[in-house]
């Protein structure tokens, strides 16, 4: 007999064990789903991971109940990576599951009602409700829960259906709903009896004068069935101005058919590479560079400072993949920056091209993800979860802004790092890797630096421009003249010139919302989030104070709870307040802002971007979003409004962020014509992040910053797991991080820092406590202490008390 050994989407510690019936065995093969019974009742929609012959110990496996796919859904490459995203980041494979297939592969478990035959017709005892079920039950033998509700007019029909289930009227079964549909629409197409040409002209020379509106149909349709093969229904009616009931007598005469065919949800483009620009000297060097490193290592680092032009040659590096016959993923660290490249790629590559992530909705995504399987589509552009992608022969990978943070999944688990993962991928698949970066994170420059991964470098912008000229407003000048001002006064005197000149303004502040909190004017009370240890956001446009960690509102307070003052004052600002003031201070400007409250829907990300590359817009204010690898060409001014904000986190990456950040804001000026400008305000003019960041020293800086970083032991020099505990009891949240600490110490005591409350100690109800484990750059340690770290979670959830404390572990945080 063969088991299978299946994956399930749930967080549990292990995969499961199931036997196959022999008219399964030929379907159940690694990579496909099967339909399983978990528990008492529940059924899912499992993935399996390996066959084998071999009977397991201990117990009796429960079937599997049936196949869903008839050929697998992925490859085994991808079922390693599931495997090593679970041992390396301490999750399970159930939740690398969970994110890796698309919504609709993951089947819902959904209630039905079958009619018990042995109850027989007599309803007699029933109540009227029970009697309206009984009789739909009867009349179909089988009911859906909604459907019930329907019969019923009531959402209430819970206590009906267990009664119903206690008198033996009915069973309740679970069922597995695929959720994919695929997309119809409704063709026309000629009878077959017409389909020769004397046919139909004999058809149309002996039409005569009956039914003119029905020939002007027919004739309709002839003309389109020469621009294609297909002729939709609806283009047909609208081009000819005939009804459907037109169409039907049509039909009824056997003239015309109509079918419904599934069709894509994705438009498809004609596939091609055209390459229609010329590398300058410098991009040429760097090409022939990554392909010489890519030679002798796996991994290249392509170091280029903003508007260098690295895209172009990513785009050679992509044609020589297709002209291979292999695929392409090419890694973005946020929706936000697909919408410029895929117009960019999809003039080169055309329908070579396919997107991945999340604002496609699940239908348009399992098409995607059908299409990559089977090396349809050459190449994938997205973010994250788009690694988990079945490609059917990866050549090549691009990780492009590879140092952004935003390549880490926080929560839920697998809190893995795309850039990692995809690394490890590719040396399993034979692909290469190309990190794109103008700030690479620490860890990829010093892996560069100690030969780890190959280094090529571009130096040059693109059209010899030089580096924007950065400037430092100090705003403690500011302060001496009077209250707090978003503008300083050369960064007010540089956007007026800006603007005087047609040139754009970006102005990057890292706070959405209108003030990132209030205060009592008399006794200094700050509102705080209920749920949360954090103050609360006020939002004007909705005039209701907001946490940022919990999502949790509440209308502005009209007095202070603590002294009953009716006086509120709006301290710093954010996104919101910004714009609003720039529509004051410039009102001539067209301003707009780009932050994820003014950001809503598919496309509306993607409009803002068309609007400002088209000079429709004078002024654009944002968040991160407007920090990331876009590309205009009008911009003159840049404005980092809050530089100590930056500057200011607990946190041994707080350097390294800001100067990334900083760098990476600023090349979005300049990028074409005359010099950019950037204005960094900052009450710290002499901070040595800013010293490097006035000089464009990225060199500088690695060799500040890692020097501080040996010194104390973090990365890239050690490897950091932080392990939260998280309970709406602080004390039991504390006593099972000591519990933990305590049990590890023997083994790994040097390597512990804390336990200690973070900055913020409670998010939604819970207080955290947390350590981290300060590990060597050693494999052999670093399995240990996942080791180990498994053991007490195995002790946490066999322990009376402390199995509800929620214990969470992140490998190299971010």
């Amino acid at each position: 007999m063969t088991f299978a050994e299946v994956v399930i989407p749930l967080p549990l510690p292990r995969t499961y064990t199931y036997s196959v019936p022999e008219e399964f065995e030929e379907g159940v093969v690694p990579g496909v789903r099967v339909e399983v019974s978990f528990g008492r009742q529940k059924r899912y929609a499992g993935m399996v991971k390996s066959v084998t012959g071999t009977k397991p110990e201990g117990f009796v496996p429960k079937p599997v109940l049936n196949v869903l796919d008839g050929e697998p859904v992925l490859h085994p490459p991808q079922l390693e990576l599931w495997s090593w995203v679970s041992e390396y980041y301490l999750c399970t494979e159930g939740e690398v599951m969970a994110a890796a297939l698309p919504a609709h592969f993951k089947l819902n478990s959904e209630t039905l009602l079958l009619f018990n035959e042995e109850f027989g017709d007599d309803f007699s005892g029933l109540d009227d409700d029970e009697y309206l079920v009984a009789e739909g039950l009867q009349l179909r033998r089988q009911l859906k829960l909604e459907e019930v509700q329907d019969i019923l007019d009531s959402m209430q029909v819970y206590p009906v259906v267990k009664r119903l289930i206690e008198k033996r009227v009915c069973l309740a079964m679970e069922t597995l709903k695929d959720g994919y549909t695929p997309k119809r629409k409704s063709f026309v197409r000629l009878h077959p009896d017409y389909a020769s040409e004397q046919r139909l002209e004999a058809l149309l020379n002996g039409w005569g004068e009956r039914a003119p509106k029905q020939l002007e149909l027919l004739l309709a349709y002839l003309q389109l069935r020469r621009a294609g093969p297909e002729v939709e229904q609806s283009e047909l009616l609208k081009k000819s101005g005939a009804t459907a009931a037109q169409l039907k007598s049509l039909a009824d005469k056997n003239i015309l058919l109509t079918e419904r065919l599934a069709v894509d949800r994705i438009p498809r483009l004609p596939c091609q590479v055209d390459i229609d620009f010329t590398l300058t000297e410098g991009q040429r060097q760097a090409l022939d560079g990554v392909r010489a490193a890519l030679e002798q290592k796996s991994v290249c680092l392509l170091h280029g400072v903003t508007s260098s032009g690295k895209t172009q040659v990513y785009v050679h590096l992509i044609a020589e993949a297709i002209a291979q016959g292999r695929q392409v993923l090419y890694l973005l660290p946020e929706i936000a920056l697909t919408a410029q490249v895929i117009r960019r790629l999809q003039r080169h590559f055309g329908g070579h091209i396919g997107v991945y992530h999340s604002k496609f909705n699940p239908n348009e995504r399992v098409e995607i993800w059908n299409r990559v399987r089977t090396g349809e589509t050459k190449v994938v552009l997205g973010a994250r979860s788009s690694l988990f992608m079945p490609f059917h022969d990866l050549g090549l990978v691009i990780v492009d802004e590879e140092q952004d943070a935003s390549y880490k999944q926080q929560d839920p688990a697998p809190r893995y790092n795309a850039r990692d993962a995809a690394i490890y991928y590719a040396s399993r698949v034979g692909a290469k890797v190309v990190l794109g970066s103008a700030t690479p994170s620490l860890e990829t420059y010093h892996n560069a630096v100690a030969g780890r991964y190959g280094r090529v470098e571009l130096n040059e912008r693109f059209g010899g421009l030089p580096m924007p000229a950065i400037e430092l407003a100090d705003t403690r000048v500011e302060g001496r003249r009077g209250p707090r001002v978003i503008l300083s006064e050369p960064l007010r005197q540089a956007m007026e010139k800006a603007l005087s000149e047609h040139r754009q303004v970006i102005l990057f502040q890292n706070r959405r919302g209108y003030a990132p909190y209030l205060t009592c004017g008399t006794c200094h009370q700050i509102p705080h989030c209920e749920h949360c240890d954090v103050t609360l956001t006020y939002h004007k446009l909705n005039h209701r104070l907001q946490c940022h960690y919990c999502g949790a509102t509440y209308p502005r307070p009209l007095a202070c709870v603590a002294c009953g003052s009716a006086k509120w004052e709006e301290r710093n600002f954010g996104t919101e307040r910004i714009e609003e003031e720039m529509l004051a201070a410039f009102p001539s400007a067209r301003v707009a802002r780009m932050d994820v409250d003014s950001i809503r829907g598919k496309t509306a990300h993607d409009a803002l971007i068309h609007a400002f590359e088209k000079r429709e817009l004078d002024i654009l204010v944002g968040t991160q979003m407007v920090v990331k690898g876009l590309d205009f060409d009008h911009v003159g001014l840049v404005g980092v409004l809050d530089a100590d904000g930056l500057l200011g986190f607990a946190d041994f990456r707080v350097n390294e962020r800001a100067f990334q950040l900083m760098e990476q804001v600023s090349g979005r000026a300049g990028r074409k014509g005359s010099q950019g400008r950037v204005v960094v305000q900052t009450s710290q003019p002499g901070h040595p992040v800013l010293q490097f960041v006035t000089a464009h020293d990225y060199k500088g800086f690695y060799s500040f910053e890692s020097e501080a970083r040996r010194r104390f032991g973090y990365p890239p020099f050690s490897r950091i797991i932080k392990v939260v505990f998280k309970h709406k009891d602080k004390s039991r949240s504390e006593n099972a991080a000591g519990l933990v600490v305590g049990n590890l110490s023997r083994d790994l005591g040097r390597y512990i820092v804390g336990p200690a409350e973070p900055v913020v100690g409670r998010i939604r109800q819970l207080y955290h406590i947390e350590f981290i484990l300060k590990l060597p750059r050693e494999a052999g340690i670093h399995a240990k202490a996942r080791h180990l770290l498994r053991q007490q979670q195995l002790v946490l959830q066999n322990d009376r008390v402390m199995r509800s404390v929620v214990l969470q572990f992140d490998a190299d945080p971010m």
